[in-house]
């Protein structure tokens, strides 16, 4: 699938600027980064932002990936947007309901520079 605008949703800085220098080699996609999940799915209802895809990190502070999931499949107007579990962790309750949830995919960050990179391709 090829995205041309990307939302991630994720408190972390360093991740995000980790993401898009990899992002930037692979693709040409518009890139978004909303370090607070209530900002940003207040950015999304107000139709403020126009992702093709999400990509939200489980592990937050003042919303979890799961809450920001759920808020985002009862709003109408962003429920049908894409939604990718990019997190450090992922719970295995989190894995085994992924399609109940409404989750397209889900990854654990990498690391690895390239790995993150070849993931990235495949997705953008």
């Amino acid at each position: 699938m090829k995205y041309k605008n990307i939302l991630q949703i994720d408190d972390d800085y360093d991740d995000c600027n980790f993401f898009l220098e990899a992002l930037e080699e692979v693709s040409a996609a518009a890139y978004t980064a909303i370090h607070n999940p209530v900002l940003a799915i207040q950015k999304l209802v107000d139709n403020e932002i126009h992702p093709d895809v999400i990509f939200l990190d489980i592990n937050m502070p003042i919303m979890n990936g799961l809450e920001v999931l759920h808020e985002i499949k009862k709003k109408d107007v962003i429920k049908n947007i894409p939604v990718i579990i990019f997190s450090t962790s992922i719970p295995p309750e989190v894995k085994n309901k992924m399609k109940d949830l409404g989750i397209m995919d889900y990854f654990i960050k990498p690391n690895d520079f390239n790995v993150l990179k070849k993931i990235l391709t495949t997705l953008t």
